[in-house]
């Protein structure tokens, strides 16, 4: 299962964020679990510098704007095609 994390503090762009990755979550057919996390260390943790950001399974994959549910789910999807062969 493929984990999204979406980095903020909970402000409208964050929302958005969120929402666009659930859209493209339930379009691309990936199955997800998507979590926010707002606590400030553990952003840090990422080394993100601006928010909101998106997380696939650990790796930062944008930083500082919102992507669109069709940029989310081609993220998921060749997240996706690169993991399959792994153990």
């Amino acid at each position: 299962m493929t984990r999204i994390q979406i980095l903020g503090t909970g402000c409208p762009k964050c929302q958005t964020l969120f929402e666009n990755a659930r859209t493209a979550a339930n379009q691309s057919g990936v199955e997800c679990e998507l979590e926010k996390v707002t606590d400030l260390s553990e952003i840090m943790k990422y080394g993100v510098m601006m928010t909101p950001a998106l997380v696939i399974n650990g790796q930062v994959v944008s930083s500082g704007k919102i992507p669109d549910p069709q940029e989310i789910g081609n993220m998921l999807v060749e997240h996706e095609s690169r993991t399959e062969g792994e153990p």
